[in-house]
C-alpha cells in the first residue's frame, strides 16, 4: 500500500502552534480536503445493493488528524464493504461460504487514490502552503 510522508509536517506544525494556538487545527482541515478527492472518486465505484438498508457506499469517509490522513470504508453496519473491496471468502465455516477474487490494492479506495494521487498531493501541499501564508509565514 502507499503511504505519504510529509517532511518537517511535526516542526511545522510547532511552530504554528508558537505563533497562534489555533492554527495547527489546518492541518486537520488540509487533510480532510485531500482525502476528500478520494472519498468523492470511490464512492460511485460501490456496487449499490437494496435501498432499504443504505448503501455501503455510506460508509466510505475521511478521517484526519493533525499527523495523519486517512479514507476508511465499512461499519457495523456495512461490515462486509472490506470484503466488497479487496476479497476472500467469507462465512468459511457454512454449508455456502462466499468467495470474491482477491485484489491486494482493492476496487475502491486504492484504485481511487491510485488515480487521483497527483491530485490529492498538490491539494494537500496548496492547503499547507494557504494555511502557512495566513500565519504570516512564506511558504516558498
Amino acid at each position: 500500500m502507499s503511504e505519504v510522508k510529509v517532511t518537517g509536517l511535526r516542526e511545522f506544525r510547532r511552530g504554528l502552534k508558537q505563533l497562534d494556538g489555533s492554527l495547527p487545527k489546518g492541518v486537520r482541515t488540509a487533510g480532510n480536503k485531500a482525502a476528500e478527492i478520494v472519498v468523492a472518486a470511490a464512492k460511485p465505484r460501490v456496487p449499490i445493493g437494496p435501498g432499504r438498508g443504505g448503501h455501503a457506499s455510506s460508509s466510505i469517509r475521511k478521517a484526519s488528524t493533525q499527523s495523519a490522513v486517512r479514507v476508511s470504508e465499512g461499519s457495523a453496519r456495512f461490515p462486509y464493504l472490506p470484503w466488497l473491496d479487496f476479497g476472500g471468502t467469507i462465512n468459511k465455516h457454512t454449508a455456502n461460504p462466499t468467495t470474491r477474487s482477491f485484489i491486494k490494492k482493492g476496487r475502491y479506495i486504492w484504485a481511487a487514490f491510485d488515480e487521483h494521487k497527483d491530485q490529492v498531493l498538490d491539494t494537500y501541499q496548496d492547503e499547507l502552503k494557504n494555511l502557512a501564508r495566513s500565519a504570516g509565514l512564506d511558504p516558498r
